[in-house]
């Protein structure tokens, strides 16, 4: 039986926090908090990087505050916060060093629940598909499923610890959701370099070449280029945690997939289609590094989120990468 906080809310002034607010996911939120109406937000993240903050340029916000600086902020300021979206992590799934993901993934994220417990804040927070591991127990968001997953690097390991650790707290901030992100892909990931997606990479090789290299299969059951992921468009991401900051559904974790897999052969078509380029493909051997973690199929089940009432309909492969490079990739131009 969890317990809710038994704080009062004092009178709120609305302020919506943005963590992670320079980054891909972030800012692209505080765009569409912005073209909904929404200007007193508190941006977080470190600031520290020219390339990242670019993506803040044109957008209405109150408050920039340090990512080190916002815990402190928020025990003094807490009453200012309608809800807090927790989106700033450490998502290099290349990274081997646990220190960064214990502080960055663990102790900073379980410092913002408390204090929403504390203060009574709504939380949504990002998760991830990298929990799932290899899809060993399939791709559903049953809480009971949570202990027997199987990560398959340190930033998956990271995110499915601190989903068992919200899970088990008797006490929880009033309204908590924590986003398993399927193959997330859109505008403001300029910045992302080798984790950018895989329709920016291609587009930029397009660009340059012509041509698209895309990764060779190294599974007997998989031919090449049919490796197949959940992509789904930012844009329909930003919709569903807008969704559930206003309508409040059931805590819990849930996923955020279109419920429909698809091949990186038909993302590169896509991908040339949208370019006016007819399609050129071949394959290069995947990294060594990321070989023997390399989820070959990922598939979220979207039950948990449609019977909570979401009713939108998500973006096809191909009307959201249709977009993407049409109105962002092709010019650079920051949503």
């Amino acid at each position: 039986m969890t317990e809710k906080s038994d704080y009062i809310r004092p009178k709120r002034y609305h302020m919506i926090v943005i963590t992670g607010a320079a980054g891909f996911i972030g800012s692209g939120l505080a765009r569409h908090l912005n073209d909904l109406g929404y200007n007193n937000l508190v941006l977080v993240d470190d600031f520290s990087r020219a390339d990242k903050n670019k993506n803040l340029e044109h957008k209405a916000f109150a408050l920039q505050i340090h990512r080190n600086d916002f815990p402190g902020w928020l025990w003094e300021k807490h009453y200012f916060v309608d809800a807090i979206f927790h989106i700033g992590a450490r998502t290099d799934t290349t990274e081997q060093n646990w220190d960064i993901f214990q502080e960055l993934n663990l102790d900073y994220t379980k410092t913002l629940w408390e204090l929403c417990t504390q203060h009574s804040i709504p939380f949504i927070y990002a998760s991830s598909a990298a929990t799932y591991g290899l899809g060993e127990k399939g791709y559903d968001d049953r809480h009971d499923l949570v202990e027997e997953l199987s990560p398959l690097n340190p930033y998956g390991d990271s995110k499915n610890e601190f989903d068992k650790w919200a899970l088990q707290q008797t006490k929880q901030p009033p309204n908590w959701y924590g986003l398993k992100f399927f193959n997330v892909y859109g505008p403001n990931e300029y910045h992302k370099g080798r984790m950018a997606s895989v329709i920016f990479h291609t587009s930029r090789q397009i660009k340059a070449t012509g041509k698209m290299k895309l990764f060779r299969s190294h599974r007997k059951d998989y031919k090449d280029g049919q490796q197949q992921r959940d992509f789904i468009y930012v844009k329909d991401v930003l919709k569903v945690m807008y969704w559930l900051y206003k309508s409040k559904p059931e805590s819990g974790l849930y996923n955020l997939g279109t419920g429909q897999a698809r091949s990186f052969w038909d993302l590169a078509t896509s991908t040339f289609n949208a370019l006016g380029k007819t399609p050129d493909i071949s394959f290069i051997d995947t990294p060594e590094d990321i070989r023997e973690t390399y989820q070959y199929f990922t598939e979220a089940n979207m039950n948990k989120l449609r019977e909570a009432g979401y009713r939108e309909d998500f973006c096809s492969l191909e009307e959201g990468v249709a977009d993407y490079v049409t109105n962002y990739l092709k010019e650079e131009v920051i949503y």
